[in-house]
């Protein structure tokens, strides 16, 4: 079956597309360059995927070694600094003008440990001693968290009392505090110390773990109702608010009028609706939409009694930015940008998500200061040319005429402008513009 029969079937039209409106419908495919250095099968793999780890620069691989020097790979013994036992092990190490490489083991830097306290018989019996707690059970706990650097899940695993984590790190935080204190000679030596600073509270530390679990335990029927109650709170807490802000009396609003009203009468003309009220409303002051918001949005995280702070994070800056467009949230987004300031903190600790949000406040602050500023310039502006157009007409609009009947006395009058129409004649001037006949004797 050709191609006309199937568009008698489907009803299209037989009439074939033009070659330009295939061309255009097909889309463009993007051509990947193939980079120097590796080979096309390589680069098959990939899929023009950039690799994971930073790759060697193919110039480092072109460039020939020096005429002078006679490069070789031999398979050399080696020792470690890292390693405690002397081990020799072997490698393919190159080898430069038949001279082996000395020095430590390359690899030996990245052999990073945790400095674990050691205490002795006397101090333990002096000031680690817990009724909970053996010395053969602390003892082997302090070697576990020495041979796997305080990963207390794995050491959790691997200890042979059935212990919990908390209950490893409350013994290990609780001794080691012990120590540090024992062994200064003031208090003032070890009280800046982290472990001193922030003691482990297991308490705490178990209601973490129970809370984050009972959040990623939640169904999807769980998470709608919770995002209804959210709501409704927060729809509950608006009218509050909104009930409270109609029994208080607007005493800004009143000293606003009596302001406009006294610029009225020094100025001259009656002024009925005050100047900031001809302001938006996120010019004049935060609006109390906004503070609604907040409130509202702290509510409702209050009820929740358990979130991530990074989910609170982002409640409160669409709370901050939900009374304003979304050309001022791009102004103070542009505005984090220019003075260095990640837009979602990657440390979202109480005090850094405070300070974030204190921040954008005072930008936003300043974006409205910065519109009522030109409001009240425009304002000024329209307002000077308003009394240049209302002032009274100049003196070149009034001449002066004699009157012939006051003998040389002279009279103010005001000009006329004749006004000339098609195959009409002109009008008649009045008699007060008439030239002044001379006098004669017969008159006298």
């Amino acid at each position: 079956m050709g191609g006309t029969d199937a568009k008698d079937i489907l009803g299209l039209p037989k009439t074939p597309l033009s070659l330009t409106q295939e061309k255009r419908s097909r889309p463009q495919k993007e051509s990947h360059r193939k980079p120097d250095g590796i080979s096309r099968e390589v680069y098959a793999l990939t899929g023009g995927v950039a690799p994971l780890m930073p790759s060697i620069d193919v110039a480092h691989l072109k460039r020939r070694p020096p005429a002078d020097e006679k490069v070789a790979w031999q398979w050399l013994p080696f020792t470690s600094s890292a390693r405690k036992d002397d081990l020799q092990l072997y490698h393919w190490a190159r080898v430069v003008n038949n001279v082996p490489p000395t020095g430590d083991y390359s690899f030996a830097k990245y052999n990073k440990s945790v400095d674990i306290l050691k205490y002795t018989d006397e101090e333990y019996e002096n000031h680690l001693t817990d009724p909970v707690w053996t010395k053969e059970e602390t003892d082997q706990l302090f070697e576990f968290c020495q041979n796997f650097d305080l990963r207390f899940v794995v050491i959790a695993d691997r200890f042979p009392v059935s212990r919990t984590v908390e209950e490893l790190k409350d013994r290990y935080y609780s001794v080691t505090r012990a120590l540090l204190r024992a062994r200064a000679q003031s208090p003032a030596d070890v009280a800046n110390h982290p472990l001193m600073k922030e003691p482990y509270d297991i308490t705490r530390d178990r209601e973490r773990k129970r809370a984050l679990s009972v959040v990623l335990s939640q169904s999807r029927h769980q998470e709608k109702k919770d995002v209804q109650i959210l709501a409704e709170a927060k729809r509950i807490t608006e009218m509050r608010l909104a009930a409270r802000r109609a029994e208080e009396p607007d005493v800004s609003a009143n000293e606003n009028a009596g302001l406009d009203k006294a610029d009225g009468i020094v100025s001259g003309r009656s002024i009925s609706p005050s100047s900031n009220s001809q302001l938006p409303a996120t010019a004049v002051a935060p609006s109390t939409l906004t503070m609604a918001d907040y409130a509202s949005t702290l509510a409702s995280l209050r009820m929740l009694h358990v979130y991530l702070r990074t989910y609170g994070l982002e409640q409160m800056v669409q709370a901050a930015s939900s009374a304003v467009g979304l050309r001022t949230i791009k102004r103070v987004e542009q505005t984090l940008q220019d003075l260095g300031v990640n837009l979602k903190p990657k440390v979202p600790t109480k005090t850094v998500c405070d300070e974030h949000l204190e921040l954008r406040k005072e930008i936003l602050t300043l974006l409205n200061l910065q519109k009522q500023l030109q409001y009240k310039e425009s304002e000024g502006s329209s307002h000077r040319e308003g009394l240049y157009a209302a002032m009274p007409d100049t003196p070149k609009d009034r001449v002066f005429a004699s009157d012939p009947f006051s003998f040389g006395a002279e009279r103010p009058i005001k000009k006329e402008q004749k006004r000339k129409g098609p195959g009409r004649q002109a009008d008649t001037p009045s008699p007060a513009h008439k030239r002044p006949r001379k006098m004669k004797a017969s008159d006298l």
